[in-house]
């Protein structure tokens, strides 16, 4: 099937005006401002609470927010303020999630930007205080993500929906942290073992097509007292979207523009990222090119190193397959939007987020 056109802005598009990502600053920002006096004494602490919100407030895609958005009016939920505070308190989990996986993978950027553990080593080395930059910069990101979780808390309990409603979102939120978790540590366990097609896919559904996609939308559908039947289609819907999404992530990763991206293109091959790309092209290859990916993946690539994995994932027909997978499953995912038990403005809102994320170039 062919696939539709990405929309600049699908909040805008399917909202006639009300600009979502705003709102999300908007209480973002006020959240940082309220928290701001713990942070003012000595004025170095007030460098790093600095450096943590402008992290927090830089541009993303703030796609987990807009499916708690979007489950939660599917669920009956009314456009208001109660649950903006809610899918604020998503994104902050990101922001912990961001920070302490780039520590992990070794990234120095982020959106474009250093990382967080890179621009507060680069804080240290600026004011030539005592001690290793680069260690002081990972112990202090480590905090600083861990601060994001604990506000993430802060604001979900804060967010004024009933008791009821919250508890049954908050058995979701508990279920997605711990799936995110368990993701990062199989990730980490199948670089260390050299990765596989089946891992690869395991490890996309529980970092990313249940982490991005369906407990969001879980999330924000049990907030408006939405039952099992609609947290059962949204399922059905998030889940090939998340890894549509995922299998995007990882051929940008590869083969994107780091301009667009934000990170340098060579990232994941350097860090031996356990990738479907990866295994799929590993499993392909041929006695020379298996014996090139074994020296290549995972070092301290040059250009030339690089373009030679990119040679082999793309001669192996790895990527071409990969991009066949992205396109089945947004087909899959579209198609049950249109059996999803909503109303016509939040199937359009779903179907042109599906489109954001995965018809992508960053």
């Amino acid at each position: 099937m062919s696939l539709p056109a990405i929309s600049d802005e699908p909040s805008r598009a399917s909202t006639r005006g009300f600009d979502f990502r705003a709102r999300l600053h908007d209480e973002l920002a006020a959240f940082f401002d309220r928290s701001e006096a713990d942070f003012t004494d000595p004025p170095e602490l007030h460098h790093v609470f600095g450096l943590l919100r402008d992290f927090v407030l830089s541009s993303g895609k703030r796609l987990r927010p807009l499916f708690c958005y979007w489950g939660w009016r599917g669920a009956g939920g009314e456009d208001c303020d109660d649950i903006i505070r809610p899918s604020a308190a998503l994104e902050l989990f990101q922001a912990f999630a961001l920070i302490h996986d780039d520590i992990m993978d070794g990234s120095e950027l982020r959106r474009g930007r250093p990382a967080m553990h890179r621009a507060l080593a680069n804080l240290h080395d600026g004011h030539t205080w005592r001690g290793d930059s680069d260690r002081f910069g990972v112990s202090v990101a480590i905090l600083c993500g861990d601060l994001c979780l604990c506000y993430s808390d802060e604001l979900m309990l804060d967010c004024g929906i009933p008791a009821a409603r919250l508890l049954a979102a908050q058995r979701l939120i508990n279920q997605m942290r711990s799936e995110v978790m368990i993701g990062q540590n199989l990730e980490l366990l199948d670089q260390a073992r050299g990765g596989s097609l089946a891992g690869a896919l395991r490890i996309i559904r529980l970092k990313a097509a249940k982490y991005t996609v369906e407990r969001p939308l879980q999330i924000g559908a049990a907030l408006a007292g939405g039952g099992p039947e609609l947290l059962a289609a949204y399922s059905r819907f998030a889940i090939p979207l998340g890894e549509a999404f995922q299998l995007r992530d990882d051929v940008l990763g590869v083969f994107g523009d780091a301009a667009e991206t934000g990170k340098p293109t060579v990232d994941d091959l350097r860090e031996g990222k356990p990738t479907a790309l990866i295994a799929l092209a590993r499993k392909r290859a041929g006695t020379e090119q298996a014996r090139l990916m074994d020296q290549l993946h995972g070092s301290d690539l040059d250009d030339k190193g690089a373009a030679t994995l990119r040679w082999i994932i793309h001669s192996t027909g790895a990527l071409k397959t990969v991009e066949t997978m992205i396109q089945q499953r947004y087909a899959t995912a579209l198609a049950e939007v249109e059996r999803m038990p909503v109303d016509s403005r939040v199937r359009t809102a779903l179907l042109e987020l599906a489109a954001a994320a995965t018809v992508r170039s960053s």
